[in-house]
């Protein structure tokens, strides 16, 4: 039995440096929390240029994205839909690694986010967050290096 839904793919950016995460705060229909930056892909979009689009929006930095780390899949029942509509709905998330070289910290104006900041690494687990940070840090932590798995 096959059921219909919706999908809609995204790209995300774990971006770390000097022990802290590049976040921001999602606020959405009553629901709330930090992800990461990311988020939808335009029609015919790159998801690398989404990926360095959706950072530039959501934190004010320009980013070099780096390897994809992994995907990750959301799934949000029909009736828990935020624009109303009946049908299940599938996120298919691209995570890439991701580098600041350039712009600075800024808020996003009209989004799904309220605002961005650098969390530091050993706080993360006391956040109120999404399951995409715990996620992207797992396949962080997990990436190659020169053929090898970093430590976990």
């Amino acid at each position: 039995m096959s059921i219909e839904f919706d999908t809609r793919a995204a790209a995300y950016g774990v971006v770390i440096r000097d022990e802290e995460i590049l976040l921001a705060y999602w606020k959405e229909n009553g629901k709330e929390g930090w992800t990461l930056p990311g988020g939808g892909l335009d029609l015919g979009e790159h998801p690398v240029d989404g990926c360095r689009r959706e950072i530039q929006e959501e934190t004010g930095y320009d980013a070099e994205i780096g390897i994809m780390l992994g995907a990750d899949v959301g799934h949000w029942r029909g009736e828990d839909r935020f624009d109303g509509l009946d049908r299940d709905f599938q996120a298919f998330r691209l995570i890439y690694e991701a580098n600041i070289i350039g712009g600075e910290l800024a808020h996003e104006i009209g989004g799904s986010t309220t605002h961005a900041a650098w969390i530091p690494l050993h706080t993360v687990p006391t956040l109120n967050r999404v399951s995409l940070v715990d996620v992207g840090l797992r396949l962080h932590r997990e990436r190659p290096l020169n053929g090898k798995l970093a430590a976990t």
